[in-house]
């Protein structure tokens, strides 16, 4: 790019720097957010398809769950990373609504790329949109419900319309897995001023490929990935006293180089008795505590399991960090740093700690805690693809539980709220007139996106549904009524008990209307790679390697 100044030219990005300006490059950005909508949004609902995505080693992925599909997806252009990350930022933030976020930003940009058509300035549409988002949010917040721990029939229904999408197995299998998650995150929330929080890494998913997913089970304890050290050792202990340790049980070596210099076999004997000694003590003060079992962090010696098991004392090493301290939330036992002054009350206890081989790898139970403030849900599935997409389900509905308990509010979906917020976000529209009017009404037809979705995945005629929705939600008994993709036609969901967390929708709204007005205030992209590469193209150009 080049300026001439007195008949010279002058250099301001490097050679073979791209640079797209004003209109062109806000239809760029337009194209491939709406582009990347698209690709998501035959995945919305439980009749939504599943992508199969294969990486460059030939890994395979198969799931309908957005932030993966955009996680897994090699996208190049600089806005469809936008669009990804509005996705990672829902996932982080509620752990679900990822293709919902998603498919809204997306037709907001298509909106906003018809406005920009008919002449309307980036300036004005980003008004509108920030004042169409202010009174969706007022709209949630007025037609959401409160929910509490003590609602466990809707917290099981949230977390059963938070898995309707994936395609983990029959009505039955869902219904466990809800029942699990419900009870998981309600064990694991803690009130405070009538609030309650939930810590998400507290309730631990193992995965284990083998059986099928009605096996999968919630563990009142935690679930260790690790073997007993010690043939000699029982491999089932009842009543369990458990010592958690973050020390080697090992003899400690010198922080530098040191030399012993031996003269005689004497010495030499001395020297190994006295190791032996050293090590016999430990396992005496271990004893001492009336401890059953032991989960050490670091290394155990050999000689020293050798000791334990004589005892009749479990041994488990090289537990993880983060599975200590959940035991020990699990347990109520103390880490201990040292074996100095060990006492019992800072044991832990389970009603029963057993290793049992499942497909043929040997793992750690450990069962029947007392008010457990940390449990395990162990997922089970005939193939390992199967086991993952469970796992993604159980991720999905652990967010939405949780996301419905914290902020103590749930709304009936099925797009009966997105109806409901456009039917709103029309009449506001008046109210605010002039341009800006506009922009709050494609703002509107944005949200019906959801519906027409749902509509369009379930095989119904989505001009019918549309107009069959809006009638119903003129009427006063009609707020509740969205796509009832089940059974094929538009149908009160409150009976149905189709319920989402008002919070996931309130995220899935500001983040994409944030990213929405990112990306209207760029009007121009200058692209620095040198001349290897063309600018930024529209979808479908070697700019933007999709899949």
């Amino acid at each position: 790019m080049s300026k001439q100044v007195s008949g010279e030219p002058m250099y301001v990005l490097p050679e073979g720097a791209q640079r797209v300006i004003g209109r062109d490059a806000m239809r760029i950005n337009i194209a491939i957010g709406y582009a990347v909508a698209n690709i998501v949004k035959t995945t919305l609902g439980p009749k939504g398809m599943d992508k199969m995505l294969v990486s460059d080693l030939g890994d395979i992925v198969i799931t309908n769950d957005g932030a993966t599909i955009l996680e897994e997806m090699n996208v190049d252009h600089p806005a469809a990373k936008l669009m990804v990350e509005i996705a990672k930022t829902q996932d982080k933030e509620v752990g679900d609504g990822t293709t919902t976020s998603v498919v809204i930003a997306g037709n907001l940009f298509k909106k906003a790329g018809e406005l920009l058509d008919q002449n309307i300035h980036p300036t004005v549409i980003i008004k509108g949109y920030e004042l169409a988002s202010k009174r969706a949010e007022q709209v949630l917040a007025n037609t959401s419900e409160p929910v509490t721990p003590t609602d466990k029939d809707i917290l099981r229904k949230i977390s059963l319309v938070a898995m309707g999408s994936k395609g983990i197995g029959s009505d039955d299998e869902k219904a466990k897995i809800a029942e699990i998650i419900s009870d998981a995150v309600m064990q694991v929330s803690t009130e405070k001023d009538g609030k309650f929080s939930v810590d998400l890494e507290l309730i631990k998913i193992e995965k284990k490929a083998g059986g099928e997913v009605i096996d999968t089970e919630l563990i009142k304890g935690i679930l260790i990935d690790k073997e007993i050290v010690h043939s000699g050792m029982p491999k089932s202990v009842k009543d369990a006293k458990i010592l958690l340790l973050d020390t080697a049980l090992e003899i400690e070596k010198t922080e530098t180089d040191a030399k012993i210099e031996i003269t005689s076999p004497d010495k030499m004997e001395a020297f190994l008795q006295q190791e032996e000694k050293m090590m016999k003590e430990m396992v005496e003060k271990i004893a001492a505590t009336k401890a059953t079992v032991v989960f050490c962090q670091k290394g155990i010696d050999d000689l020293v399991q050798h000791f334990l098991a004589k005892k009749g004392i479990v041994a488990v090493r090289r537990v993880k960090k983060s599975d200590m301290e959940k035991l020990s939330r699990a347990t109520k036992g103390i880490i201990a740093s040292s074996l100095q002054d060990l006492k019992e009350e800072d044991l832990g206890s389970a009603g029963i700690v057993e290793e049992k081989k499942i497909s043929g790898e040997a793992m750690v139970f450990v069962r029947e805690c007392k008010d457990p403030k940390s449990v395990t849900v162990f997922v089970r599935g005939g193939t390992d693809h199967v086991v993952s997409e469970v796992e993604r389900a159980v991720v999905d509905a652990r967010g939405a539980v949780s996301s419905a308990l914290e902020d103590g509010k749930y709304v009936v979906g099925g797009g009966s709220v997105e109806m409901e917020i456009s039917r709103e976000l029309h009449d506001y529209a008046v109210q605010i007139g002039g341009r800006e009017q506009l922009a709050i009404q494609a703002f509107a037809e944005a949200l019906e996106s959801i519906p027409k979705a749902l509509a369009e995945n379930a095989g119904m005629d989505v001009i019918d549904t549309l107009v069959s929705l809006r009638n119903k939600h003129k009427e006063k008994a009609g707020k509740t009524v969205g796509v009832d993709v089940m059974h094929g036609k538009v149908a009160d969901l409150k009976e149905s008990g189709i319920y989402e967390p008002a919070k996931v929708k309130k995220q899935a709204l500001s983040s994409a209307t944030e990213t929405a007005r990112l990306v209207l205030r760029i009007d121009d992209i200058i692209s620095s790679k040198g001349g290897s590469r063309g600018p930024p193209e529209m979808p479908g150009g070697p700019g933007m390697d999709m899949m």
